[in-house]
């Protein structure tokens, strides 16, 4: 089995402003790119995770990155490094998406054991490891492997997207 991903966020914004005679302009076009091939070292990925999933008010749960997650053709994985991930709230969702700080064996690669990301409505949250890096956040498996994802209130269920690429090494 190969994998190979391309990682992207791009920025557009157009910054106008209406003067005297004339107008200024301040355009911006960035896009932030990482190509992984297949592999584990630096610039290589071989494992990914995705999922569409929904939490009951109030409800929390946590995504075990290390023997519990079934990849999309259903073989069990084992993430020792994190190379990107991304989670989006549906923009139907009341409340927020909150990620990260799970009581137990908390996934601190990439937040620490104790931070958040809230994830309002509509929002995505993504971030990835640069080409060059070969370490990646790193998972450990029975004591830093959980990443909890949480309904911020009551009354109503949210939605999310997942999706977690890494090494399997």
């Amino acid at each position: 089995m190969t994998l190979n991903a391309t990682l992207a966020v791009a920025v557009t914004a157009n910054l106008r402003s209406v003067l005297d005679l004339g107008e200024a302009l301040a355009p911006l076009t960035k896009n932030y790119r990482t190509v992984l091939a297949t592999g584990v070292a630096a610039g290589q990925a071989d494992r990914v995770f995705h999922d569409q999933r929904t939490l009951a008010a109030s409800a929390n749960e946590d995504l075990d990155l290390a023997g519990v997650l079934l990849d999309p053709l259903g073989a069990l994985l084992t993430f020792v490094k994190i190379k990107g991930i991304v989670v989006a709230a549906a923009a139907g969702n009341t409340n927020n998406v909150v990620v990260g700080a799970a009581v137990a064996n908390p996934w601190s690669g990439l937040l620490g054991a104790a931070g958040t990301v809230t994830v309002r409505p509509g929002g995505v949250f993504a971030a990835f490891a640069g080409a060059a890096d070969a370490a990646g956040y790193p998972v450990v498996a029975g004591t830093g492997d959980q990443l909890r994802v949480a309904n911020s209130g009551a009354g109503t269920p949210v939605t999310y997207d997942v999706i977690i690429v890494g090494t399997s090494a």
